[in-house]
């Protein structure tokens, strides 16, 4: 029933167009229901980037299945399609939706540069570059 995402190699994002943000960002999804009538829920996110999002669903979806994604902070709303539905089945499951065009200011957050990784220097906090050192520190002795 769920589809399960494209193999990647090893490498988590050879196959990203643009880069994922772990945030939880509150969205109202809509979808047609039986009888092609109208349903919603509101709900997180739990990663977006610049061409969907992982959201949490318990609206019953399919792979393929058109939806409307509304940002409840903005009221702006975009047009998206399910690619992808999690295996585990509770009440609610994670659901991976691509936007029918990219749309990186849906989100209002500045995404991280391509070549950035959870190794980069800033992802471990580590703020130091070289010539920035401090001289004449009342600490050092």
């Amino acid at each position: 029933m769920g589809s399960v995402p494209p193999p990647t190699n090893g490498d988590s994002n050879a196959q990203r167009r643009s880069q994922r943000v772990t945030i939880k960002v509150s969205v109202l999804v809509l979808a047609e229901g039986a009888e092609n009538k109208p349903v919603s829920e509101e709900t997180r996110t739990v990663t977006v980037n610049a061409h969907g999002a992982m959201v949490l669903l318990g609206l019953k979806v399919s792979i393929g299945q058109l939806l409307t994604l509304g940002n409840s902070r903005t009221g702006e709303e975009v047009a998206c399609r399910v690619v992808y539905l999690s295996p585990h089945e509770s009440e609610k499951r994670q659901v991976g939706v691509d936007f029918m065009e990219p749309c990186p200011r849906f989100w209002r957050i500045s995404f991280p540069p391509p070549d950035w990784t959870t190794r980069s220097l800033e992802a471990k906090g580590n703020t130091s570059r070289p010539g920035n050192t401090r001289t004449n520190s009342k600490w050092e002795k």
